[in-house]
């Protein structure tokens, strides 16, 4: 699965910084609004030991961990829906992405410029969102009046289409969230309220722990700071960095887990929803994998490991012989049979 993440959030909360210290690509952090304007775009492995673990074990010529795409967009203003700040051109590339980070800023700074004049997390997160609303709103105006036109001589399909736009309009027009029952039909319009957000609070202190799936804190300098550092280094200043937390948040965010193939030649994570069965699992590799199931040989990674090789966990009756509807679980390792 090719996974796309979208930072968004004001002027000037760490976006860009968050996006230096993920990719250790150079990008404009400049002290001042919009000096990202294009997107920056980078791949980031999410980091993972099972790889390392399972690679020494099959002694593989790669390790091939899963990945996610950042992309790093320009900061959103009030009446961004409107025009305002880079407007239209900003909400156009939050719709290509699968789910949102939302950079909140939660620090004080005084050299550092704050588009609202002062540091409010709330009502900065009801800025964002706001927006992205009213731009939703404007999008299922178009939608409606587009779909009832098409219903008036169009199919039973065409006129369903209608009163599903008519419904959800509504949702918007109520400055209400679209309920996870009509997320799939909501994902027709691409409306920006629809994908999955996680609130990303940029602190000054050390990492605050959140039992929540949708926040996240981190002192995102501090991570930029130490991922240019060698592990070495972080130890020696007794320094942990927190930022692999952000992939795994956006893998629960989205739902997804992994499972692993391993070998000689290659160890690698391939990239899921849960909850899907083995046979929706081969698609990962290859359709063909998919359409020409037979069976899979799974094991648990550490039951793999524990054993010692794949013959004693054959003796061991720890391999399984599975059919198309096993449901597979975070961290199995699997071989198909095609």
């Amino acid at each position: 699965m090719s996974l796309k993440i979208g930072i968004v959030g004001l002027p000037n909360v760490g976006k860009s910084t968050l996006f230096v210290a993920l990719t250790r690509k150079q990008v404009d952090t400049s002290n001042y609004p919009f000096a990202t304007i294009e997107p920056n775009i980078g791949i980031v492995e999410v980091r993972d030991e099972r790889i390392d673990k399972l690679a020494d074990f099959s002694k593989s010529a790669k390790r091939i961990p899963a990945a996610i795409e950042f992309v790093d967009i320009a900061g959103l203003v009030k009446g961004a829906s409107e025009g305002e700040g880079l407007g239209n051109k900003f909400l156009a590339h939050i719709r290509e992405v699968d789910a949102i980070v939302e950079v909140v800023r939660a620090f004080e700074n005084t050299n550092i410029i704050h588009v609202e004049s002062s540091i409010d997390p709330e009502r900065d997160r009801g800025i964002i969102e706001t927006e992205l609303m009213m731009a939703d709103l404007s999008t299922m105006e178009k939608a409606v009046a587009r779909t009832e036109k098409e219903a008036r001589s169009g199919s039973a399909d065409v006129k369903k289409q209608a009163e599903i736009a008519r419904k959800i309009h509504g949702i918007v027009a109520g400055g209400l969230l679209i309920p996870e029952e009509l997320r799939e039909d909501a994902r027709v319009f691409q409306l920006l309220t629809a994908k999955p957000i996680l609130y990303l609070y940029n602190t000054t202190t050390e990492p605050l722990p959140t039992a929540s799936t949708s926040k996240l804190y981190l002192n995102i300098k501090l991570e930029e700071e130490l991922s240019s550092m060698s592990p070495d280094e972080q130890r020696e200043l007794g320094m942990e960095p927190h930022l692999g937390e952000l992939a795994h948040a956006a893998y629960k965010l989205l739902g997804l887990m992994s499972y692993f193939t391993t070998g000689e030649d290659e160890t690698r994570a391939w990239t899921i929803p849960v909850g899907s069965t083995a046979k929706r699992a081969g698609r990962a590799i290859h359709s063909d994998f998919e359409d020409k199931f037979i069976r899979a040989e799974i094991i648990f990674w550490k039951d793999l490991l524990d054993a010692g090789s794949y013959g004693k966990a054959r003796e061991q009756g720890l391999v399984r012989t599975e059919g198309k509807e096993y449901i597979v679980k975070d961290g199995d390792v699997i071989e198909f049979k095609v």
